[in-house]
């Protein structure tokens, strides 16, 4: 039997904001746009991994939701503490200057970890963390 991880989801609250760092500045292709009952869910991923899907989606994606859990919802995206993405890249550094000279907000510059990997780590748009890593050699 063989699982793969096929999609993952970010709370986003302006999904043009997030285009403009999933697609322009990380350089994801966008797969789908789909709206529904005044929400909008976008499909962004690597051209690199045709299989792994980005559901960029709105901070509580139900339509029955009350007032109370959107803004509770809402309220916790702009803290940051909803869901956050582990990019691997083949080079962190480059990676680290593309993204800071694009305007993204670091949050960690490139360091060594004890546990093996060399990472750095930015927010989105939305505040969500998002990484970037390679193992270590």
């Amino acid at each position: 039997m063989e699982i793969n991880l096929a999609q993952c989801f970010i709370a986003v609250d302006d999904h043009d904001k997030a285009l403009a760092f999933y697609r322009d500045v990380l350089g994801l292709e966008v797969r789908n746009d789909v709206g529904y009952e005044g929400m909008r869910w976008v499909t962004v991923g690597s051209p690199a991994q045709p299989g792994v899907d980005i559901v960029l989606e709105p901070p509580l994606a139900d339509p029955n939701a009350t007032d109370s859990d959107r803004r509770a919802a809402a309220e916790l995206l702009a803290k940051g503490l909803l869901r956050g993405v582990i990019f691997r890249t083949d080079d962190v550094d480059a990676t680290f200057e593309r993204i800071r000279a694009a305007g993204g907000e670091v949050l960690q510059e490139p360091m060594d970890q004890p546990y093996g990997v060399r990472d750095c780590a930015f927010r989105d748009p939305a505040g969500n963390m998002v990484r970037f890593s390679r193992p270590r050699s």
